[in-house]
């Protein structure tokens, strides 16, 4: 299908293009103008003004739209990605929790399965493992049953059973943290520091070893402490003192206040910084009891005032926040520019997994991954490799 979208305000790289237009065919991006140029036999798609973007990348998400990626079915896997289709994310990182082996054997399955079949949603980009090497005291909604240190025998049974992992977190102060960094380098998957009290020493060393992106800055991340009289730096000092490290946050207005949206922007800047969900299945649905992780062996939270809890409401567990959301707040509650928080949800996220090449920005042979949204980041349509997934009806 061949399509040219015109009339928009086009956001790429660099600046915003007025009056000009895209073209699209076989799945890419052929022509990008700043004029209307001619391109014969294309379908129009008239933007009305509004913006044409990148699509949304979101490196960590766990459900939406009342299903969950280790619910270990096809349907939870679709609906989840057409769920967040309709809030601009046109790719996607399903996220595990901490489960048995056996869980994640099954859902490892069950994705081949899912990608296949996803032509009505955001694209699968690959596997984020969250856990089970996490520090007993960072677990927040993690089941502390499953967690543990990293040993080769347990996580080369994992990666010998699918290649679809592209990105794992774990707390690098665990004894076995180095073998097991360097052994997921040596097949490209990215290692990220979660869960964790390390302190700024042992951030150091894990950068060295290819621990180079934090997950969800904040939240289960260490930060001074004191030890035997003494002050130590943790991870969100040391998130902001190594300069190649990039961060992800969860803008959704909650778990981090306005002043330390502000404060990340102001120290890492929009080249360092994702923009994530971090959603669970109740995403897009109304406040109220839901489960966190699987439907068999997932654990019961709490939806209101904008978030998931534990029940006790001692933490959070997880945001129902979707893509459009996490623009809208840093707009709104950070004061960042449009283009620099578009960086933050497209080409920067695209860039900390090394898809940039084909995603993450409106550039000429790059797939055709593009969201239309309004002033108010209100999504209009969505495009998934050259194809509409998502167009909103007019009221």
């Amino acid at each position: 299908m061949k399509y040219k979208i015109i009339n928009g305000k086009i956001i790429t790289p660099y600046r915003i293009i007025h009056a000009g237009c895209v073209c699209i065919e076989n799945g890419k991006i052929c022509e990008l103008s700043e004029k209307n140029i001619d391109f014969p036999d294309a379908e129009i798609i008239d933007a009305e003004g509004h913006y044409v973007s990148p699509g949304f990348i979101d490196l960590h998400t766990h459900g939406a739209g009342n299903a969950d990626f280790m619910d270990g079915t096809v349907e939870a896997y679709l609906k989840i990605a057409e769920a967040h289709a309709r809030h601009g994310t046109t790719g996607l990182y399903p996220t595990t929790l901490a489960s048995t082996n056996e869980e994640l054997f099954k859902t490892f399955e069950i994705y081949r399965q899912a990608k296949v079949q996803n032509t009505e949603g955001a694209a699968f980009l690959g596997f984020h493992l969250e856990g089970p090497y996490f520090a007993m005291s960072q677990k927040g909604a993690q089941d502390p049953k499953y967690i543990r240190n990293p040993h080769p025998d347990h996580y080369m049974a994992i990666l010998d059973a699918t290649d679809d992992i592209t990105r794992w977190s774990a707390a690098p102060e665990l004894e076995g943290s180095k073998g097991f960094a360097e052994t997921l380098k040596t097949r490209g998957i990215l290692p990220a520091i979660a869960h964790s009290d390390a302190i700024y020493e042992e951030v150091v060393s894990a950068f060295d070893w290819g621990f180079s992106h934090i997950t969800h800055l904040y939240s289960a991340t260490s930060t001074v402490t004191r030890r035997n009289a003494f002050r130590y730096a943790g991870i969100i000092e040391a998130a902001y003192l190594i300069d190649g490290m990039t961060v992800e946050i969860i803008a959704d207005g909650v778990h981090l206040p306005e002043s330390l949206l502000k404060l990340i922007y102001k120290l890492k800047g929009p080249e360092k910084i994702a923009l994530i969900t971090d959603s669970m299945r109740a995403a897009g649905m109304p406040d109220g009891k839901s489960i966190l992780g699987s439907l068999a062996n997932g654990q019961e939270v709490l939806v209101e005032d904008g978030v998931a809890k534990m029940p006790d409401r001692t933490a959070f567990a997880g945001s129902v926040a979707t893509a459009d959301r996490l623009v809208r707040t840093m707009r709104s509650l950070a004061g960042t520019p449009l283009p620099e928080t578009i960086q933050m949800i497209s080409s920067t996220p695209a860039r900390i997994m090394g898809i940039e090449k084909t995603k993450g920005s409106l550039a000429k042979g790059k797939d055709a991954d593009v969201v239309i949204f309004d002033e108010d980041i209100q999504i209009k349509t969505t495009i998934v490799g050259g194809k509409i997934v998502y167009h909103a009806m007019e009221k």
